[in-house]
């Protein structure tokens, strides 16, 4: 139990930083015709989904991709913080557990992206840093979530 009061505050600062370089750094890069290449982040995939006007998507992705993840580790930190009383709990105990649901859904979409673009030939596709910090920070909410479950005990 000592391990793990040491573990989650370093865990509860590292997830959201590896979210913020998840959300700004490239997550892919796709190289066309040796001379042309692409990589987008997170952030510019949503903006350019925008103002390409597919607006109803680019809503879906920055909801599932960047608001849904945020709200998770705010109600992760506030739990295991004991800020905001019950209420906090609450969100905590009815919310987060269906927000860990999608957690994992965007490595999946890109990393389904990247195959398609392999395999058809069109573009070869490479991960990029952005993935793997989005991936991690995906993780360890996931493991801090279970940690602060574990810990609160049940209600």
């Amino acid at each position: 139990m000592k391990a793990l009061a040491v573990i989650r505050p370093v865990l509860l600062v590292i997830a959201p930083f590896l979210l913020a370089l998840g959300l700004i750094l490239p997550l892919v890069r796709f190289e066309t015709l040796y001379f042309f290449d692409q990589t987008p982040s997170l952030v510019e995939i949503v903006i350019s989904l925008w103002q390409g006007g597919d607006r109803l998507l680019a809503a879906i992705v920055a909801l599932v991709s960047i608001v849904l993840p945020i709200l998770k580790m705010v109600g992760i930190a506030a739990e295991a913080t004991g800020a905001g009383g019950g209420a906090s709990s609450l969100f905590y105990h009815r919310v987060v557990p269906h927000l860990s649901k999608w957690s994992m859904l965007d490595v999946l979409l890109v990393a389904i992206v990247i195959a398609a673009a392999k395999t058809t030939g069109v573009a070869d596709a490479f991960t990029q840093p952005g993935l793997w910090c989005y991936a991690a920070s995906s993780m360890i909410s996931g493991l801090l979530h279970s940690l602060t479950g574990d810990a609160s005990g049940p209600k």
